[in-house]
């Protein structure tokens, strides 16, 4: 199943029924789980760990060196999940010794042509990055995320899970959960609603998460404020322990 122009090196570690395609190359340190194929001239390298059922199309780049200038050759690692689909001109980086030493991808996701994920970040499952959706280093995107083409995320800053961010969105604070987001810097302009309608939220849980929602974006309130007037008012279900939670944990701060 591996083309005859295709370098992959000896020590590779390729299951039986991979599929690498004509001029691929396959550095050293990679392995590559069942199931998943590797288009033409698609380029694997460093310590890169693929799992099962992922499609890497051509031309796409997994594994370079860090774009970080304090990157001195470490043993970092990207770790990639399954079912993934990494489309034409996709990078993404491993991982720096300072960023925890790993670039983190789950299971499920849509990476469009020339999007990029940058070294440490943790890409949770089912997310779709559009065309030139740019990750920096160390940012965190949540599972059910849409990023919009596009679009920016400033290191460190994190996109909660099940939002959605309008294409040339510049993100350079945390995006709390459920919500569209959209400008330069991105602001969120209401709830996801028809994304939480898809994935089988109720109707009373989207209820409340718009209530929550208006009480910290669309009140004069506080953080703490609303924080408090949450708890206090709204029966708290596990999707709007997500919500609180998130706030709670913010490092950068939250767009509001």
């Amino acid at each position: 199943m591996i083309h005859e122009t295709a370098i992959v090196h000896s020590g590779a570690r390729i299951a039986q029924n991979v599929e690498i395609g004509p001029y691929a190359v396959i550095g050293e340190h990679v392995e590559i789980g069942e199931g998943t194929t590797v288009g033409p001239h698609a380029v694997i390298e460093g310590r890169t760990t693929l799992g099962r059922n992922n499609r890497v199309f051509q031309f796409a780049a997994l594994g370079a060196i860090p774009q970080d200038l304090k990157y001195r050759g470490e043993p970092t690692r990207l770790v990639i999940g399954d079912g993934n689909q990494i489309r034409e001109f996709a990078t993404i980086h491993i991982g720096t010794e300072n960023g925890g030493g790993v670039t983190r991808i789950g299971n499920n996701n849509l990476f469009m042509s020339y999007s990029h994920i940058g070294h440490d970040c943790r890409i949770g499952n089912n997310i779709v990055f559009a065309n030139c959706a740019t990750m920096a280093g160390h940012v965190e995107i949540q599972d059910w995320a849409i990023m919009g083409g596009l679009c920016a995320v400033h290191q460190f800053s994190r996109v909660g899970c099940h939002c959605m961010i309008s294409g040339g969105s510049m993100i350079n604070q945390d995006i709390a959960p459920y919500v569209i987001a959209q400008g330069d810097r991105a602001k969120p302009i209401g709830i996801n609603i028809v994304g939480m309608r898809r994935r089988g939220f109720s109707d009373e849980v989207i209820r409340d998460i718009k209530e929550a929602f208006r009480l910290m974006f669309r009140s004069c309130l506080t953080k703490a404020e609303a924080l408090a007037r949450i708890g206090a008012e709204i029966a708290m279900t596990p999707e709007l322990k997500i919500f609180v939670d998130f706030f709670e944990n913010s490092q950068r701060g939250i767009a509001r």
